[in-house]
């Protein structure tokens, strides 16, 4: 066994390898670019190496870098984790070349499933079955329509070095081919540097279903299916394995078939044999098809880890190493049922637009396993992949599982950044998703409804207000007394862009109601808990004036400073009064003086904070009505302007 890989990649990946790696004795080396100075990854690591920039393509994707990196710190062997330089057999020949290892397939294996068009024609050879489609080297149009013709209609184009629905498209009828090609064309250039293009059957209710193979060289075995049905525009969303309403028979030929792929490229360490399968009239061993192989880990790997108790990055060590695999076919065995969520930072009703932030509290639950590369505090970097986590789950049946993962999304707590996490879990208690109706058009066809945006009720703004101004503290000894009327205030928060006005009332350190237009919300500390109209207060989390309350899947709101808004909604008001109780902690307005709207005339101390009190328009001070130490009252004048002419 090796003492020391060092890991060319970054993330929740390099994290992943890194915890079986040092489980087993293995000391790790980790890269970083510039703003991954600090990330989890380089935290973790037992070496760390500064190898570039922020770009991948001046840092992850500098193989030369990398491979410096590895015998500058004596590293035997490198594991490229997944994506950036993970099929680059470029790379692989350069990292042996320097005499290391690398951890995963050959360089030859890796060509030969690299592009579509003959890793196809390789598995015909194999006797692997492939979607009925034309995969030649003719690219002029005309053949190609021809070819579309005797294929018969619908038809995808799909680019033939492509990935991730680039360079793809779907030809419904003959008159629609040519724009189509032109349009795929141009993409598959611009995305790979080929503008080479492969003509396949569209299968009219397709999923996908990967099979895990593992290989040593010259045999393979494999670890059963995943279903990747569930997906948004080409990307995975939600993985699971064993692939529902699967049959013995299907899963037998699925899996031989993955295995002779493996074995035909003398193929070595973990990777994937993707199909696709119609699923229109039930599973059926003669219906599904060769897509592509993934020469490297999946993203999707812990569901087969789950549901057969391998360690699967464990296996491409000791394979590295030198040994075999570690099991015969026979050995291996499904145990129960696994689903695995990805979780982003991405702006879902913005059509899941990649998103960027700090975040400022980051949290899983009990009885799930995250996979993640970030912490709280670590902030999502607008240069790599907005992947937050991985959220993993088990159970001894199908349904089991898929609550176990509902439960799970409902218990994580992310803030900072927005995130898919409402819409995994829409996609979780889909009714046609429990019942095991999977296709790869399901997400597509109930887009509207698994992106409803959620909505806070009267609970959820009353917490959001007590967590804001620091009420849900421990009352302090002073603050126990109780009022016959309770003292009212006006609140204001902000969410999604509209502004909530909020009254409360505080009757004592434990005591408050909260008006929300005409419904009231009771909100009392019982033997040390928070209830609101007798129920439990949702954990809450707070960074400065943003309030996050983890109901719904989160909901953010932003604390609008009542003196700003006071001061600014007066527009052009002669008189900046203070809009509570409190305490002027300082004075900046000066008789004569003249101000700008927007400057700081004072400071109010109010709920557990400073408040500045704004000029609302241009003018000159007429009068200061306070001084510093005063106490006043809601309403109380503090600065007067002269009147505007």
């Amino acid at each position: 066994m090796f003492e020391r890989i060092l890991i060319a990649n970054r993330g929740e990946i390099a994290c992943r390898v890194m915890r079986t790696a040092q489980a087993m004795g293995v000391e790790v080396v980790a890269v970083w670019s510039d703003a991954d100075r600090g990330a989890a990854h380089v935290a973790m690591a037992d070496h760390a190496v500064h190898i570039g920039g922020a770009a991948p393509a001046e840092s992850y994707l500098r193989g030369e870098a990398i491979i410096a990196a590895a015998l500058e710190t004596g590293a035997e062997a490198i594991h490229p984790g997944y994506g950036f330089l993970s099929e680059n057999p470029d790379f692989v020949e350069a990292v042996e070349a320097a005499g290391l290892v690398f951890i995963g397939p050959s360089a030859r294996a890796i060509r030969a499933m690299g592009l579509k068009d003959a890793a196809k024609a390789l598995m015909e050879e194999a006797g692997v079955p492939v979607v009925p489609g034309y995969h030649g080297a003719n690219q002029d149009p005309e053949h190609l329509a021809g070819a579309a013709d005797a294929i018969g209609y619908p038809v995808l184009i799909k680019a033939v070095a492509g990935g991730g629905g680039k360079g793809m498209r779907l030809v419904e009828e003959p008159r629609a081919f040519m724009e189509a090609l032109e349009s795929a064309r141009g993409e598959a250039k611009t995305a790979f540097g080929n503008a080479d293009v492969l003509i396949e059957k569209y299968i009219q209710k397709p999923r996908h279903i990967e099979v895990q193979v593992f290989g040593d060289g010259t045999r393979a075995v494999h670890l059963f299916e995943r279903d990747c049905s569930l997906q948004r525009r080409h990307q995975k969303v939600i993985e699971e394995a064993p692939a529902p309403g699967m049959t013995p028979e299907m899963r037998a030929a699925m899996g031989q078939a993955a295995v002779r792929a493996a074995e035909a490229i003398g193929y070595s360490g973990a990777g994937t044999v993707e199909f696709i399968v119609d699923g229109s009239a039930g599973l059926r061993p003669d219906r599904f098809w060769f897509m592509e192989m993934n020469t490297r880990l999946q993203v999707e790997h812990p569901v087969s880890e789950a549901i057969t108790g391998v360690d699967l990055v464990e296996w491409q060590l000791r394979v590295a190493a030198g040994e075999g695999l570690p099991v015969v076919q026979e050995d291996l065995a499904i145990h129960g049922h696994a689903f695995e969520a990805r979780l982003y930072a991405e702006d879902v009703p913005k059509g899941f637009l990649p998103a960027t932030g700090r975040l400022s509290h980051l949290r899983f639950p009990e009885g799930c396993r995250a996979d993640s590369g970030v912490r709280a505090g670590d902030e999502i970097s607008p240069w790599y992949d907005p992947m937050i986590a991985k959220v993993i789950t088990h159970g001894p049946t199908r349904e089991v599982a898929l609550r176990r993962l509902s439960a799970a999304l409902g218990g994580t707590q992310v803030a900072g950044t927005v995130t898919n996490l409402a819409f995994l879990g829409a996609l979780a208690r889909h009714e046609g998703f429990g019942r095991g109706e999977v296709d790869t058009g399901l997400i597509a066809r109930d887009i509207d409804a698994l992106v409803v945006a959620p909505e806070p009720g009267p609970r959820e703004v009353a917490l959001a207000v007590l967590a804001g101004l620091g009420l849900l503290e421990e009352a302090r000894e002073a603050a126990g007394f109780a009022l016959w009327r309770p003292l009212w205030r006006e609140v204001r928060l902000m969410r999604d862009g509209e502004e909530i006005a909020v009254r409360l009332g505080t009757r004592s350190g434990d005591a408050h109601d909260v008006e929300i237009g005409e419904t009231r919300v009771e909100a009392r500390r019982v033997a040390g808990r928070w209830l609101l109209d007798g129920t439990p207060a949702a954990p809450v989390a707070v960074a400065g004036r943003q309030v996050t309350v983890f109901a719904q899947y989160g909901l953010t709101f932003e604390l609008v400073d009542p003196l700003d808004r006071e001061t600014a909604a007066g527009g052009d008001a002669d008189i900046v009064e203070a809009p509570m109780p409190g305490l002027v902690k300082a004075v900046f307005a000066e008789a004569g003086r003249a101000v700008h709207k927007g400057d700081r005339l004072a400071v109010l101390e109010a709920m557990k904070m400073e408040h500045s009190l704004l000029a609302a328009r241009d003018g000159v001070v007429a009068e200061v009505l306070a001084r510093p130490g005063d106490q006043v009252s809601a309403g109380a004048a503090l600065v007067r302007l002269e009147a505007e002419e």
